[in-house]
Protein backbone atom coordinates (compact mmCIF):
# COMPACT_ATOMS: atom_id res chain seq x y z
CA UNK A 1 0.00 0.00 0.00
CA UNK A 2 1.35 3.79 -0.42
CA UNK A 3 0.17 6.71 1.75
CA UNK A 4 0.16 10.12 0.33
CA UNK A 5 0.68 13.34 1.98
CA UNK A 6 0.49 16.83 0.62
CA UNK A 7 2.03 19.49 2.19
CA UNK A 8 0.43 23.01 1.77
CA UNK A 9 1.89 25.93 3.04
CA UNK A 10 -0.87 29.31 3.48
CA UNK A 11 -1.38 31.59 0.60
CA UNK A 12 0.20 34.97 1.20
CA UNK A 13 -1.38 36.56 4.09
CA UNK A 14 -1.82 40.63 5.40
CA UNK A 15 1.46 41.16 7.94
CA UNK A 16 -0.88 42.50 10.51
CA UNK A 17 -3.95 42.01 11.49
CA UNK A 18 -4.12 44.65 14.56
CA UNK A 19 -1.64 41.99 16.47
CA UNK A 20 -3.68 38.72 16.58
CA UNK A 21 -1.37 36.62 13.87
CA UNK A 22 -3.93 33.80 13.97
CA UNK A 23 -6.39 36.01 12.28
CA UNK A 24 -4.79 37.23 9.82
CA UNK A 25 -6.54 36.92 6.01
CA UNK A 26 -5.02 36.36 2.68
CA UNK A 27 -3.89 38.86 0.26
CA UNK A 28 -5.82 39.51 -2.85
CA UNK A 29 -2.19 37.75 -4.55
CA UNK A 30 -2.40 35.00 -1.90
CA UNK A 31 -5.91 33.77 -2.80
CA UNK A 32 -4.73 34.09 -6.68
CA UNK A 33 -1.79 31.77 -5.93
CA UNK A 34 -3.69 29.59 -4.08
CA UNK A 35 -6.44 29.13 -6.88
CA UNK A 36 -3.78 28.52 -9.07
CA UNK A 37 -1.34 25.73 -7.04
CA UNK A 38 -4.72 23.99 -6.45
CA UNK A 39 -5.04 24.14 -10.33
CA UNK A 40 -1.68 22.95 -10.76
CA UNK A 41 -1.96 20.02 -8.05
CA UNK A 42 -5.29 18.94 -10.73
CA UNK A 43 -3.58 19.08 -13.45
CA UNK A 44 -1.07 16.73 -12.58
CA UNK A 45 -3.76 14.53 -11.14
CA UNK A 46 -2.57 14.41 -7.55
CA UNK A 47 -5.94 14.91 -5.54
CA UNK A 48 -6.42 14.50 -2.36
CA UNK A 49 -9.23 12.81 -0.34
CA UNK A 50 -9.13 14.55 2.86
CA UNK A 51 -7.86 18.57 3.61
CA UNK A 52 -6.86 19.54 7.38
CA UNK A 53 -5.75 22.58 7.89
CA UNK A 54 -4.45 24.65 11.15
CA UNK A 55 -7.89 26.84 11.97
CA UNK A 56 -5.81 30.01 11.95
CA UNK A 57 -7.52 32.34 9.50
CA UNK A 58 -4.90 32.39 6.52
CA UNK A 59 -4.80 28.63 6.36
CA UNK A 60 -7.89 27.80 6.72
CA UNK A 61 -9.34 30.04 3.67
CA UNK A 62 -6.68 28.27 1.76
CA UNK A 63 -7.56 24.95 2.70
CA UNK A 64 -11.19 26.05 1.49
CA UNK A 65 -9.79 27.24 -1.85
CA UNK A 66 -8.18 23.78 -2.39
CA UNK A 67 -11.20 22.07 -1.05
CA UNK A 68 -13.60 23.94 -3.21
CA UNK A 69 -10.98 22.73 -6.39
CA UNK A 70 -11.51 19.47 -5.52
CA UNK A 71 -15.10 19.57 -4.78
CA UNK A 72 -13.95 18.39 -1.03
CA UNK A 73 -16.63 18.49 2.09
CA UNK A 74 -15.46 20.91 4.23
CA UNK A 75 -11.65 20.74 5.84
CA UNK A 76 -11.01 19.37 8.92
CA UNK A 77 -9.54 21.71 11.79
CA UNK A 78 -6.50 20.48 13.76
CA UNK A 79 -5.57 23.05 16.32
CA UNK A 80 -2.62 21.70 16.82
CA UNK A 81 -1.44 22.58 13.65
CA UNK A 82 -0.91 25.72 14.03
CA UNK A 83 2.20 27.00 15.33
CA UNK A 84 3.67 23.29 15.37
CA UNK A 85 6.67 22.08 16.10
CA UNK A 86 8.41 18.81 14.00
CA UNK A 87 6.77 16.79 16.92
CA UNK A 88 3.09 17.92 17.05
CA UNK A 89 3.03 17.38 13.30
CA UNK A 90 4.69 14.13 12.90
CA UNK A 91 1.63 13.65 15.81
CA UNK A 92 -0.69 15.02 13.64
CA UNK A 93 0.56 12.79 10.62
CA UNK A 94 0.01 9.67 12.94
CA UNK A 95 -2.68 10.24 13.88
CA UNK A 96 -4.40 10.90 10.15
CA UNK A 97 -7.65 8.66 9.42
CA UNK A 98 -6.23 5.19 7.73
CA UNK A 99 -9.04 5.13 5.48
CA UNK A 100 -7.75 7.98 3.33
CA UNK A 101 -4.76 7.33 1.17
CA UNK A 102 -3.93 10.81 0.43
CA UNK A 103 -4.58 13.35 2.55
CA UNK A 104 -3.26 17.54 2.28
CA UNK A 105 -2.24 19.02 5.43
CA UNK A 106 -2.03 23.15 5.37
CA UNK A 107 0.27 24.67 7.81
CA UNK A 108 1.99 27.42 8.82
CA UNK A 109 6.28 27.61 8.45
CA UNK A 110 8.78 26.91 9.85
CA UNK A 111 6.66 24.15 10.35
CA UNK A 112 6.21 22.56 7.23
CA UNK A 113 9.81 23.30 6.07
CA UNK A 114 11.06 21.18 8.90
CA UNK A 115 8.16 18.26 8.74
CA UNK A 116 9.44 18.01 4.79
CA UNK A 117 12.73 17.93 6.40
CA UNK A 118 12.19 15.24 8.71
CA UNK A 119 9.59 12.72 6.75
CA UNK A 120 12.24 12.88 2.99
CA UNK A 121 15.84 14.28 4.15
CA UNK A 122 15.60 17.05 1.64
CA UNK A 123 15.56 20.80 2.67
CA UNK A 124 13.46 22.98 0.54
CA UNK A 125 12.53 26.71 0.63
CA UNK A 126 8.76 26.69 1.59
CA UNK A 127 7.12 30.03 0.36
CA UNK A 128 3.54 30.51 0.45
CA UNK A 129 1.21 28.52 -1.35
CA UNK A 130 4.11 26.18 -1.76
CA UNK A 131 2.68 22.63 -2.03
CA UNK A 132 4.74 19.33 -1.46
CA UNK A 133 3.79 15.79 -2.36
CA UNK A 134 5.55 13.04 -0.07
CA UNK A 135 4.99 9.51 -0.35
CA UNK A 136 5.27 6.69 2.22
CA UNK A 137 5.56 3.12 1.14
CA UNK A 138 2.79 2.05 4.35
CA UNK A 139 0.07 0.74 5.18
CA UNK A 140 -1.01 3.52 8.32
CA UNK A 141 -0.45 6.95 9.14
CA UNK A 142 1.02 5.23 12.05
CA UNK A 143 4.25 4.26 10.58
CA UNK A 144 5.60 7.57 9.19
CA UNK A 145 8.01 8.82 10.81
CA UNK A 146 12.11 10.53 9.86
CA UNK A 147 13.47 9.66 6.76
CA UNK A 148 10.05 7.20 5.50
CA UNK A 149 8.59 9.76 2.20
CA UNK A 150 10.21 10.09 -0.98
CA UNK A 151 8.99 14.08 -2.30
CA UNK A 152 7.96 13.37 -5.80
CA UNK A 153 6.64 16.67 -6.40
CA UNK A 154 7.24 19.60 -5.35
CA UNK A 155 6.24 23.67 -6.87
CA UNK A 156 5.48 26.76 -5.81
CA UNK A 157 3.80 29.81 -7.49
CA UNK A 158 7.26 31.25 -8.27
CA UNK A 159 7.68 28.32 -10.17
Amino acid sequence: MMKKLILIRHAKAEKDSFGKDFDRPLKYPGIQDARFMADRLKEKAIIPQLIVTSPALRTKTTAEIFADTFHLPDPTTKKSIYEASREAWLKVINGLPDEYDTIAVVGHNPGVAEILRYLTGEGREVHTSTTALVEFDIDNWAEVTGDTGKLVFYSSPKE
